[in-house]
């Protein structure tokens, strides 16, 4: 079953839709989400596959939802709001990941990004290895854009760890999504790489080793989906998301917590300075 896309007027945001975790830390998951939405001038909306008890240090415990929470959030949102771009994000069981599948066809229009959250950027684990086959064989077919890191591509390629992004890119299509984007967080030099079957690309981005990561990669992925939302082709989307996702990390909040400091994707401790 689908649903019609509700009629809506011209002067109405692009509406984009995270399906993903909660951090109660808020620097992560759907938190992060809706900040990169807003700071691409969109209209967020979320349905929660996870509540985390996290901070800065530690995922402490999680939570799953219910499947069919999953399916009736977005349902709930689709039949009203309507769907320009979903984003998927922390989704940990097989069970989570079929009731997204069947989410999915509720909007079957939206394009999809997939973000394959793994781990945690405190070490701890967010899918169950028992499902990732599930989420190769039934999210990625659906994905516009997939967007592992080199560590997550390695898991979802069943590749060596050692290989080089492009070959990673490759492989991770090869899986069906329709482009691929091995973000270069985790690299020396930090540059993403774009694979859509004819065009491999290098995106170059800035190192900010006194930066703070954690929730870059929601970041990342949600600001591909807003673009993608605001009429981007794959790969302009997937350049905005790494400027912002980059600048989101160089004024991340290094004295908020004791432990991995946040993304800021407004800026707001550059701001006040600027203020001062």
């Amino acid at each position: 079953m689908t649903l019609d896309q509700p009629d809506l007027k011209d002067d109405v945001p692009p509406r984009v839709l995270s399906i993903a975790g909660s951090d109660s830390g808020g620097g992560a998951g759907i938190q992060a989400d809706l900040k990169a939405f807003a700071r691409c001038g969109v209209w967020g909306m979320t349905a929660i596959t996870a509540i985390t008890a996290q901070n800065t240090r530690a995922v402490r415990a999680v939570y799953p939802l219910p499947p069919e929470a999953i399916v009736e959030q977005v349902r709930a949102v689709a039949e009203d709001i309507g769907v320009d771009a979903v984003k998927i994000g922390m989704l940990g069981h097989a069970e989570t990941i079929e009731a997204v599948e069947r989410a999915l066809d509720l909007v079957p229009e939206a394009p999809v990004v997939l973000d394959p959250v793994m781990v945690a950027e405190s070490g701890a684990r967010l899918l169950d290895h028992s499902a990732e086959e599930t989420l190769r064989g039934r999210l990625l077919p659906r994905a516009t854009v997939v967007t592992p890191n080199m560590a997550e591509a390695a898991v979802l390629a069943a590749r060596s760890a050692g290989e080089e992004a492009a070959a990673l890119a490759r492989a991770v299509r090869a899986l069906g999504p329709m482009a691929v984007v091995v973000t270069g967080g985790h690299r020396d030099e930090a540059v993403d790489t774009f694979f859509d079957g004819a065009r491999l690309v290098e995106i170059p981005g800035d190192r900010y080793p006194e930066g703070s990561s954690h929730g870059s990669g929601c970041t990342h992925s949600s600001a591909l989906a807003a673009h993608l939302a605001l009429g981007d082709d794959p790969l302009e989307a997937a350049r905005r998301a790494k400027e912002i996702a980059a600048g989101a990390v160089r004024d991340g909040q290094r004295g908020l917590g004791s432990g991995a400091g946040p993304v800021d994707v407004f800026g707001l401790v550059r701001a006040e300075a600027l203020r001062r």
